[in-house]
């Protein structure tokens, strides 16, 4: 047989083979899709609010029961100030309170024999007034020696420092038997849902809108959470007016950054324009030798340039830089996708 012979039999079925696969894919026909242009760019932490815990009075602390990084709930006693004076005030305000109670005795006393006698006509009416009087105004210094007594007594509660808001401890700048004076800063509370303080460029200002999706990154300024973290999703929450040296700033809401350090930096991919371009299946795309082909309906295989993958509608699509055009009719192997 000649060579001739041994050649035909395999272009045909070869020929034969490419034919019954045309037959089998499916046509897709290649259409600019406009899609988001995305920019990297650090975003800080921030917490909505930064509570200071002072203290309500003066003294010396003598504990502390937080640190840097505690959590903390409304109302949680942080930290304890003691003066040495509010005990000496308080055994005064005692002692006054028992002379005013003895005070009392002695006028009741007074008043009950005034009363008796002017009953049986010893004494005078005069008399009875004076120890009415007397009565009254040992009343009145036992209700005055019991209000300094309380006031004492809720000076010495408020030597106890309360958390003014739930949230986590950012700085204690005192420690344990520092001398403090009435409104000095105990700790610091940041208390609120945390979020991200962004700072772009002035020429995206007109580009960002309240309510576009962004992404960040994992921590340890990854991108992509390759620094020890899943990406998140949020949202821009706010883009604000002002431009200051060059930069707009906006602010991101995301879900799960609770455990982040207020200040921490992180990458954040946030939409700002967009761009027509030609996207295809992922199906539709075989590589030889390290190049990157798409079959055409005409049965022409076109080498191209890949670009980013993206998901279209829950599809695997594959952006194609350069070897298509818009109307190109692309075979998918798969069928249609």
């Amino acid at each position: 047989m000649s060579r001739r012979g041994i050649i035909a039999p395999s272009v045909l079925a070869l020929v034969v083979a490419l034919a019954a696969s045309a037959v089998e894919a499916a046509e897709f026909t290649v259409e600019p899709v406009s899609i988001p242009e995305m920019k990297a760019v650090f975003g800080e932490v921030r917490a909505r609010t930064v509570v200071p815990a002072r203290a309500r009075i003066g003294g010396t602390l003598q504990s502390v029961s937080v640190t840097e990084g505690s959590e903390v709930a409304a109302g949680t006693v942080i930290a304890r100030v003691v003066d040495d004076k509010l005990a000496l005030q308080r055994d005064a305000a005692e002692a006054n309170v028992r002379q005013a109670t003895s005070s009392l005795v002695k006028a009741v006393a007074d008043l009950d024999r005034a009363k008796q006698l002017l009953a049986k006509g010893v004494t005078s009416q005069s008399q009875l007034d004076q120890a009415t009087t007397a009565h009254d105004v040992a009343t009145s210094q036992l209700a005055a020696a019991e209000a300094a007594l309380a006031v004492v007594d809720q000076q010495s509660r408020e030597g106890d420092v309360l958390a003014p808001a739930a949230g986590r401890v950012l700085t204690v700048p005192v420690t344990q038997g520092s001398v403090v004076l009435a409104g000095d800063e105990i700790a610091r509370v940041a208390s609120g849902q945390y979020y991200l303080r962004l700072s772009l460029p002035e020429r995206h200002a007109a580009s960002i809108h309240e309510g576009d999706p962004v992404r960040i990154g994992g921590r340890g300024l990854s991108a992509d959470g390759a620094g020890g973290g899943d990406s998140l999703q949020g949202r821009v929450v706010k883009v604000y007016p002002e431009i200051t040296d060059g930069r707009v700033t906006a602010d991101v809401e995301v879900a799960g950054i609770g455990d982040y350090f207020v200040g921490e930096r992180t990458l954040v991919t946030i939409p700002v324009g967009s761009r027509d371009a030609l996207l295809v299946p992922a199906a539709a795309l075989s590589s030889r030798h390290g190049v990157d082909y798409v079959r055409l309906a005409d049965g022409a295989e076109v080498a191209v340039i890949l670009g980013e993958r993206r998901d279209i509608d829950g599809m695997a699509r594959v952006e194609i830089l350069t070897g298509l055009h818009p109307g190109d009719q692309v075979l998918v192997p798969d069928g249609p996708q």
